[in-house]
């Protein structure tokens, strides 16, 4: 196995398994993934926007991953009325910026508690079980391969913001 998955916290999914725990695999393997690419950095290296014309840093994909993971599990499959945690309503990409007084720990234990709440909302339902989306039934199944699909997209802005920062590759 390649060194940069010896990580305990980032497990491989096995190469077969049943649809559910592929899914839950594959997206606890990306969440993962985000946490080692911000790891070994100080809070100016999380905050740097190394992308003259992008919001982007290594804090704010955080903080825009536990507002992604509360929007998909909490309001579209719970149907909760869960309240942003950072972001400000009509206010595209508030989660990002500005991180001026913005804290690490406090933060990651945020994000951390959006993805416990969401493998809680996800164990009480079944794959085809569905939540609403402005008014259209959308299943946990489709969930999950978007949730996936954002970390993995998210995952490689964070490649280049990391190589941009300090020039650490491989995560």
């Amino acid at each position: 196995m390649a060194a940069y998955l010896e990580d305990p916290r980032r497990q491989l999914p096995d190469f077969v398994l049943a649809d559910r725990p592929m899914l839950e695999s594959w997206l606890d393997f990306q969440r993962a993934t985000l946490v080692l690419k911000c790891e070994g950095l100080d809070d100016q290296g999380r905050k740097r926007r190394p992308v003259p014309t992008s919001k982007l840093s290594l804090h704010g994909l955080l903080r825009h991953t536990a507002e992604v993971e509360r929007n998909w599990f909490q309001r579209v499959l719970l149907g909760n009325a869960a309240t942003f945690i950072w972001r400000t309503p009509g206010v595209a990409d508030s989660e990002l910026e500005p991180l001026d007084d913005a804290d690490w720990d406090a933060d990651l234990a945020a994000w951390q508690a959006e993805c416990e709440a969401s493998r809680r909302a996800a164990a009480s339902r079944e794959l085809d079980d569905t939540g609403l989306l402005d008014g259209q039934p959308c299943s946990l199944r489709w969930i999950y391969a978007h949730m996936i699909e954002e970390y993995a997209r998210h995952n490689g802005h964070a490649d280049v913001i990391r190589e941009l920062v300090d020039g650490g590759v491989g995560f």
